[in-house]
């Protein structure tokens, strides 16, 4: 078979917009997950050699003393834009191939590198944010006992930082909303990266309810993917890629039917 072709073909001087954005109703969180099941049963065999060899590239990339943390931020996008196509590929009854792995390198790169690259910068601006307010919690506190006793000092600097992951888990739910369908629309609807943040999070805002009851399905089948030393990963990835794909079809879709999500 001939390696992947390009999934679409856009001409430069081309105004690309984002996609409709629909709100489906709440049962189709759990449906999203039962449709990456799906995806996984078409192929086992060759997702699980791909999850085998991400999860060990990705072991072996981050061995690298701080440039390693920041190539899997990079690439992670890349990767996940590639297997998003497999997904497609297996909905269009075409066979999901080893090399998807790597079809992220083929087309859209440089937008789902920067993808990465925002996300990076996100999250660090959020660990900054928590690390001040915990850092100055701590030494209030430490100041506080000097006056007040350790007691009391303690008590500050504990609320404190308990404030700040707080607070750091809040706005890390918004930056986790722009990025979940960002590497689809750039690789499916060719937008530019800060279009397809904008695209997510709206995407994810209207459809609250099935991202609720698709969280907490999902967060039950993690635990239980984590139990068997951890080898039930071999089977959450391929399933988790396979719901996003699910989800991404079902909200961004225009017109679609039930038959929308991968079977």
């Amino acid at each position: 078979m001939s390696d992947p072709q390009p999934l679409t073909s856009v001409p430069d001087d081309a105004i690309l917009l984002p996609p409709s954005i629909r709100t489906v109703s709440v049962e189709r969180g759990a449906q999203w997950l039962g449709a990456g099941w799906r995806v996984f049963l078409a192929a086992p065999g060759v997702w699980l050699g791909i999850t085998v060899v991400l999860l060990l590239a990705t072991a072996l990339i981050s061995t690298v003393p701080m440039l390693g943390q920041f190539a899997i931020a990079f690439l992670m996008p890349v990767v996940a834009a590639g297997l998003l196509a497999g997904c497609r590929a297996i909905e269009q009854k075409m066979e999901l191939r080893f090399d998807h792995l790597f079809f992220g390198f083929k087309q859209n790169t440089g937008n789902l590198v920067i993808i990465g690259v925002l996300s990076l910068l996100g999250h660090l601006a959020i660990g900054l944010v928590v690390f001040a307010i915990a850092g100055g919690a701590a030494l209030s506190g430490i100041m506080s006992g000097a006056v007040l006793g350790a007691g009391p000092g303690a008590l500050l600097a504990v609320s404190g930082m308990l404030f700040a992951l707080l607070l750091g888990t809040v706005l890390l739910l918004p930056l986790a909303m722009a990025l979940w369908f960002a590497p689809a629309l750039v690789m499916f609807d060719n937008l530019a990266p800060v279009a397809a943040l904008k695209a997510s999070f709206v995407g994810c805002l209207k459809n609250t309810l099935p991202f609720l009851i698709y969280g907490l399905v999902g967060l039950i089948l993690l635990v239980l993917a984590l139990l068997p030393a951890l080898l039930g990963l071999l089977v959450f990835i391929p399933v988790l890629i396979g719901s996003i794909y699910a989800s991404y079809s079902d909200i961004y879709r225009p017109a679609p039917s039930s038959a929308t999500v991968v079977v």
